[in-house]
């Protein structure tokens, strides 16, 4: 029996030995520490150059700058109320567009309710279109009346800052050249653009904004190539010469297109207009005649169905020969 403990009990100290030996051993003598030295000056890494790593590429900086604004061209944009306004060309601050629209849409409900003797529907059908039909319908023909003077006028300044480059003026000098010497809106979008820099904007991000003031291809174009040049380098009178000539072969091909057009507008017009003048020339000769669309139950249905297919042809003609350029 007292062999048996003693063989047991050597037995258990040579495990706890050997255990000791393999994980303690190390610890204590520093072997480990050894180890992950030798580990660390025989490692095949690559040397770290002290020097700069090589610039990218000219094409591969614009490939990158073309493809953010072409990421944030993509963004939707829910435009606020003050943009609106300023894409209009009109001076008029928020809360002033907001006073105006409530006073039209005031005085559209009590023109129907008081001077025509209209009930409570129409006149709250005329107060939403005075206070939301008639601004809003303002401001979109005053942004494409604005946005038509500006492209007829934008070659021209880009003939400006190419004849300035290459006379040696720079490029912020030439901006504040149509700045100041231009019709409008040229001058005030430049305005904009060379006070935007003033204050501490990059020249290139100040004409890419350019385009969220006035949404054309046109104007897009122009903030791509000073951005691109900017970051890029580049000749910037070329970049420019080439994008006037595409500028102006874009409007030329716009007039030809608007030319094309007039045959179907007058068409659609003509077509559009034909029942109205002919009711009317109708009524002046025998008004009990076709009295007889808005007095009877059958007239007035007959009536409301060729209204409707009159609009939807006209909506469809509309559609037909509204090229997008």
């Amino acid at each position: 029996m007292k062999l048996q403990m003693i063989a047991l009990f050597a037995m258990v100290a040579v495990a706890i030995g050997g255990v000791a030996w393999v994980f303690l051993y190390p610890l204590l003598s520093g072997e480990r520490h050894a180890e992950r030295r030798r580990a660390s000056v025989a490692r095949s890494e690559p040397i770290q150059r002290s020097a700069r790593s090589p610039q990218k590429s000219r094409r591969e900086q614009v490939e990158e700058t073309l493809k953010e604004l072409e990421v944030k061209a993509q963004r939707p944009r829910n435009l606020p109320l003050s943009m609106k306004i300023e894409q209009a060309g009109l001076s008029w601050s928020k809360t002033k567009f907001i006073v105006i629209s409530a006073v039209l849409g005031i005085t559209a409900f009590a023109l129907v309710l008081l001077v025509t003797g209209g009930g409570l529907l129409p006149a709250a059908g005329a107060a939403f279109a005075g206070a939301f039909g008639i601004p809003m319908w303002l401001l979109r023909f005053l942004k494409k009346r604005r946005q038509a003077k500006f492209l007829h006028n934008f070659p021209d300044a880009v003939d400006v800052i190419v004849r300035g480059i290459k006379a040696g003026l720079p490029l912020m000098d030439s901006l504040k050249v149509i700045a100041s010497e231009s019709q409008e809106p040229i001058r005030r979008e430049f305005r904009t653009i060379v006070e935007t820099q003033a204050v501490g904007l990059p020249l290139g991000e100040a004409c890419i904004k350019l385009y969220e003031r006035m949404p054309l291809p046109e104007a897009n174009f122009f903030g791509i190539v000073i951005s691109i040049q900017q970051k890029a380098g580049g000749n910037l009178s070329e970049a420019l010469g080439n994008l006037s000539r595409v500028l102006r072969d874009r409007k030329k091909m716009k007039a030809k297109i608007q030319a094309m057009s007039m045959e179907a507008k007058a068409s659609a017009m003509i077509i559009g207009s034909l029942p109205i003048c002919v009711g009317a020339l109708v009524y002046l000769t025998s008004p009990l005649y076709i009295e007889l669309l808005w007095t009877t139950d059958l007239g007035r249905f007959m009536i409301s169905g060729c209204v409707f297919w009159m609009a939807l042809g006209v909506f469809v003609m509309k559609q037909m020969i509204n090229f997008d350029f």
